[in-house]
């Protein structure tokens, strides 16, 4: 039985008109405040937790009762947000 002839596929290259666009978006650094102000924030809302819990429900803000949950856990979801930009 005779063999079947083997194609050479070409390589992909992209279009040159979308490259340049990504190229130079990729080589922008990420400003020194935003790692810093994620980590801050983190470290906030870690914080809030703790104490909301080891004091009872009295500290940070009594009055805010559950909503103390809503600010610690924000800070974290905040920050996470913030770490979704860095390059």
């Amino acid at each position: 039985m005779p063999k079947s002839q083997v194609r050479k596929k070409k390589v992909y290259t992209p279009p040159t008109d979308v490259r340049p666009a990504v190229a130079a978006a990729s080589k922008k650094p990420s400003p020194t405040w935003l790692p810093i102000t994620a980590v801050t924030l983190i470290v906030v809302g870690i914080a809030w937790l703790v104490v909301y819990y080891l004091s009872s429900q009295r500290w940070p803000v009594e009055s805010w009762s559950y909503w103390n949950l809503a600010v610690g856990f924000g800070c974290m979801v905040a920050s996470l947000g913030i770490l979704s930009r860095w390059r």
